[in-house]
């Protein structure tokens, strides 16, 4: 480890603002709020930012408010940000953590779903503009979100599951074991795991999504990808898709994670309607199924 010498200027940085807000069964919920920064830049009077929602992994891990450059490169770019810790995530006692226990797959799509509503409501964020995006757990939570609900615009499903029970086969014992207090003990709870398993209901999936995924990876198989890739591309529905050679859980070389970070935003761009000012070549990733 060797620290960076490169200096970041603080106005292209946005400070977290932790926020509470009320989400389904008469729960709260917990996130950090980054209003769009950039010192370059101006936004028109009359018009809200799009907004990134965020869904961690784990899923009972949790975010917390230290520097992340990804969430700076949506703020720094005009999207406000609400990075959620939905319920089952760590740090706000175990009743808060326990309390996903037998609902994933429900109370953090709730979750996030919430958080997104309650700053529409506060007049923070564009309504037609809000996306939602996750890696692992969190790509779960953004497949099942862009499947079971029509409320996001688009999304973004870092290495996520699509079918529970093709993930019990495929990972490591350890997080096939996991699942049990998560979902519930499989096969006595078998129904559970179909119906919170979004590839067995793609004819409700309306919504674009890219998906990026490391070949080599283990714990969330590329399987998941194919699948999610072979449903979008049956139903017609605009997607990209990159399959990293050589990367695992998670990304590690640099070149692919700004591979992967432009060809995000370069996806919403062609969905949403707006033409980044990153000079993105059209090669960085190819949408298909667009017009």
């Amino acid at each position: 480890y060797a620290p960076s010498d490169i200096a970041i200027d603080s106005g292209y940085m946005s400070s977290p603002k932790h926020i509470v807000f009320p989400t389904t069964d008469d729960g709260q919920a917990h996130a950090f709020y980054y209003e769009p920064t950039n010192i370059d830049f101006t936004a028109p009077d009359n018009e809200l930012p799009p907004l990134v929602t965020i869904c961690h992994g784990g899923p009972t891990s949790a975010s917390g408010t230290g520097l992340d450059l990804s969430t700076h490169y949506w703020t720094s770019r005009g999207f406000a940000v609400v990075d959620v810790n939905y319920r089952g995530s760590s740090g706000y006692g175990k009743v808060y953590r326990d309390a996903l226990k037998g609902k994933w797959g429900i109370y953090d799509t709730d979750d996030c779903i919430a958080a997104a509503q309650y700053l529409i409501d506060q007049g923070l964020v564009d309504k037609d503009r809000v996306i939602i995006r996750g890696g692992s757990a969190g790509g779960y939570t953004t497949i099942n979100a862009l499947t079971f609900e029509d409320f996001f615009a688009a999304g973004a499903a870092l290495y996520g599951i699509a079918d529970l029970m093709v993930f019990i086969g495929d990972t490591h014992k350890f997080e096939s074991r996991y699942l049990d207090s998560l979902v519930g003990p499989y096969p006595e709870e078998a129904q559970r795991y179909h119906d919170r398993s979004a590839i067995n209901f793609m004819d409700q999936l309306a919504t674009p999504m890219i998906i990026l995924q490391g070949l080599e990876d283990e714990i969330v198989p590329p399987s998941q990808a194919e699948i999610m890739v072979g449903a979008l591309e049956s139903k017609g529905l605009p997607y990209a898709y990159i399959g990293f050679p050589g990367e695992q859980h998670g990304f590690r070389q640099a070149a692919n994670i700004i591979r992967a970070q432009e060809a995000e935003l370069y996806f919403y761009g062609k969905v949403l309607g707006f033409e980044p000012a990153d000079d993105i070549g059209e090669d960085v990733v190819e949408v298909r199924n667009l017009d």
